[in-house]
């Protein structure tokens, strides 16, 4: 474990990171016990308070537990790839909206991630994930939803779709695309898009995985890409055209 420090920087933030990269390597495994503070505060020749940080700064990304009594300590956590699935939802969104990613590119992105997944989930979906997948399409189908429930919905199918390849890997790479991505396309595209248009795209889509035809599948998101992209490109036309106040 890399153990010298630069004083130019925030000491807390350079013992996680060296403690994260002694996890990530292997060199500290699954439940093991981290050094006491006292073996910390010696092995970087840092404060208390400095380690206590440290730690603080890894329990919050789950990468370490604390246990209380006489074999209490800190030790190395199992992370799950559901539990690492809202710190990826959350970097996706601060990434997109602190680069002001422009639409065409983070709907490119999205839907080329999403296509990667069809095949596998027409293969592999469940008859749970085909379930929801209904129950959604029923659900933006009503009338009166509200834009909020329209969007909330939209990502719970899509979630089924990525979810159905069987790939927790892929489930996880694409949280953010679903998750942090397509709630911010929502934002743009809420007011110009058709509702019963998505409907029918979602209901085709549902229906190429159900068939388990790969294929039709990506064919089906390719013209929802397209469809999302054409909204956007509309939605910058209206905005750009509006007069200064």
């Amino acid at each position: 474990m890399k153990t010298d420090l630069d004083d130019n920087q925030d000491l807390s933030k350079q013992i996680a990171e060296a403690i994260r990269n002694a996890i990530v390597e292997g060199s500290l495994i699954v439940d093991q016990r981290l050094p006491s503070e006292a073996e910390l505060c010696e092995k970087f020749d840092v404060g208390r308070s400095t380690v206590r940080e440290a730690l603080k700064r890894l329990a919050a990304q789950n990468l370490i537990r604390t246990q209380r009594g006489a074999t209490g300590g800190a030790f190395v956590n199992r992370m799950s790839f559901e539990d690492a699935y809202e710190q990826q939802i959350t970097t996706s969104t601060l990434l997109l909206s602190m680069n002001s990613v422009d639409f065409e590119t983070a709907c490119e992105a999205r839907y080329a991630l999403e296509r990667s997944c069809a095949p596998l989930s027409t293969q592999r979906r469940t008859a749970d994930h085909m379930a929801t997948m209904r129950a959604e399409i029923h659900r933006q189908s009503q009338p009166g939803l509200t834009d909020e429930a329209f969007c909330a919905s939209d990502v719970a199918f899509h979630r089924a779709l990525v979810d159905g390849a069987g790939n927790p890997v892929l489930s996880y790479q694409l949280a953010g695309a679903v998750e942090a991505m397509q709630p911010l396309m929502n934002m743009i595209t809420y007011t110009q898009r058709d509702r019963e248009r998505i409907v029918g795209l979602h209901t085709r889509l549902a229906d190429a995985i159900e068939a388990r035809d790969g294929t039709g599948a990506e064919r089906i998101l390719t013209e929802l890409a397209d469809y999302t992209a054409d909204l956007g490109r509309r939605r910058a036309e209206i905005t750009n055209t509006r007069p200064a106040k």
